[in-house]
């Protein structure tokens, strides 16, 4: 017996050492391998130089986007988003305690560091307003009473998960918020949670075309028919990428979501950089309001700001035909928007930021009297609470959030949107990265984080002393010079009056 355990044991020892051997000889024969490729290809000049140690530095460089996000930056300094505003939103969706300790680690002194103004006697829990919802598009046959100010943005079925948009769906349902389509499309999927809908019709026209790609009315109808599409958005660019279409790489192309856009299967879904049919101010209104004509629901669009001059057109083109002819809103982008795919020169150099386009809109359209007639919504970057209460004290009256609600869904910032390799399941189609994200348990942090944001906005409006967030005003707010000394908003962004010829007549004139 002993004799034969001893056997067992050398048997198995001996193919130990084979198969180590063996190993270490395909380790072997790989490095040869890899040395004679290095050293012959003419692509890449460090590997060519270094065989095979080369290709360290490919790895490394790769390494490093973990490492700086887990090990080397500090709380605030980290792009996109820093930790800072990522435990944010983390805590929030999980609706843990969101109190912290020992002084914020906020540098207050910054430029254009706004600055909230408290107020003496600050408003009492008891004689605070519920935030009401706000009409947009009265004159509409279907107008919508948005109960939100702050809402999910444009996110299509494509660039986002199943799983991720049934989330959305339902979370937005439990938080009474809306949630834009993107201009990929109605999925069944952005309706099965119940979630009020806003239709994007981007420059492709995903989901309302004919078959040659222009607008088709009986598609418009269709969408319009589904009660849960509240408005359409007409998109005419985006913050990450102006003028330039959408881009959702063919690798992310299933059939479901080519048969949805009305695209072929694993092609590039590249959509022209502008609407055809849009090449000015008026033609604009004549979509706008064909669109409202066929669907009877509110339409506005939505813009990065670059050069404004156009916008003081289109006031005046709406005075011409009527204030009735005017969007029911302004969706303001910012600059530094965020996307799953985008040429770099776009992304980091063109379009203002939303903390110089906000006021700017806001001004030009309470200097021609549509301030009231056209509602605003300031997308980009707006996900904590001081920003979203910064927006609505310098005059939106909603806010969209895109990567904020990505937050909520577990996204860890990898910045893999746009290879379907995302870990979190949030922005690929592969069914096995897919698997962790559960719906049911992600909207319930989906709602949890847009709750918590209001509620903390409306704190710090009673901070204020006003009883409700939309009462914040450019007054309630301090801007942080280069001196570090700051002064009133109203002073550094101050309000416009009305124009003469566009200010409201009275009875006798």
């Amino acid at each position: 017996m002993r004799r034969y355990f001893d056997d067992l044991i050398m048997t198995n020892l001996y193919l130990f050492t084979t198969a180590f051997i063996f190993l270490i000889g395909l380790g072997v024969l790989a490095i040869v391998v890899m040395f004679f490729i290095d050293i012959t290809q003419n692509k890449d000049v460090v590997r060519r130089n270094y065989p095979v140690v080369g290709r360290f530095r490919s790895f490394f460089t790769t390494l490093g986007e973990f490492f700086r996000q887990y090990f080397f930056a500090m709380d605030r300094e980290e792009m996109p988003f820093n930790r800072a505003e990522r435990d944010w939103i983390g805590r929030a969706a999980k609706d843990d305690d969101n109190t912290l300790a020992f002084g914020s680690s906020k540098v207050l002194t910054v430029p254009g560091t706004a600055i909230f103004v408290n107020c003496p006697f600050p408003t009492l829990d008891d004689d605070a307003i519920k935030v009401q919802p706000l009409r947009i598009g009265a004159g509409c046959a279907k107008p919508y009473d948005a109960h939100s100010f702050f809402n999910i943005s444009a996110m299509s079925y494509g660039a986002l998960s199943t799983p991720a948009v049934k989330a959305l769906s339902a979370g937005a349902k439990m938080a009474g918020c809306w949630m834009n389509t993107g201009e990929g499309g109605l999925s069944p999927y952005l309706l099965e949670g119940g979630a009020d809908i806003i239709f994007q019709i981007g420059t492709a026209k995903y989901g309302v075309r004919d078959d040659s790609g222009i607008l088709c009315d009986d598609k418009l109808r269709e969408i319009a028919a589904h009660e849960q599409v509240k408005m359409f958005e007409l998109k005419m660019s985006q913050g990450a990428k102006p003028g330039k279409g959408g881009i959702l790489p063919g690798m992310k192309v299933t059939a479901q979501i080519a048969e949805i856009r009305g695209i072929p299967e694993g092609e590039d879904s590249i959509s022209p950089n502008r609407h055809p049919e849009i090449k000015d101010a008026a033609s604009m209104l004549d979509m706008i309001n064909h669109i409202r004509d066929v669907t009877g629901k509110p339409v506005g669009f939505k813009a990065v700001v670059g050069s404004y001059g156009w916008l003081s057109d289109l006031a005046i083109e709406i005075h011409s035909r009527g204030i009735q002819s005017a969007p029911d809103f302004i969706t303001v982008d910012s600059g530094d928007g965020g996307t799953g795919a985008a040429p770099m020169p776009l992304m980091d150099n063109v379009g203002l930021v939303v903390r110089e386009s906000l006021p700017l809109v806001v001004d030009i359209l309470t200097e021609y009297g549509l301030r009231e007639r056209i509602k605003v919504i300031a997308s980009g970057k707006l996900v904590t609470p001081s920003e979203v209460a910064w927006a609505l004290a310098t005059g939106a009256d909603f806010i969209n959030s895109a990567r904020g609600f990505m937050f909520s869904l577990g996204c860890i910032q990898s910045l893999k949107c746009n290879k379907n390799t995302c870990p979190t399941g949030i922005t690929t189609h592969n069914k096995r990265l897919q698997r962790g994200l559960d719906p049911a348990s992600k909207s319930v942090k989906v709602a949890n984080f847009c709750k918590n944001l209001v509620h903390e906005v409306e704190m710090i409006s009673h901070s204020c002393g006003v009883g409700r967030p939309r009462l914040l005003k450019r007054k309630h707010v301090r801007i942080v010079l280069p001196d570090g000394i700051s002064v009133p908003m109203d002073e550094r962004y101050p309000y416009k009056d009305i124009l003469p010829e566009y200010a409201p007549k009275t009875a006798a004139e």
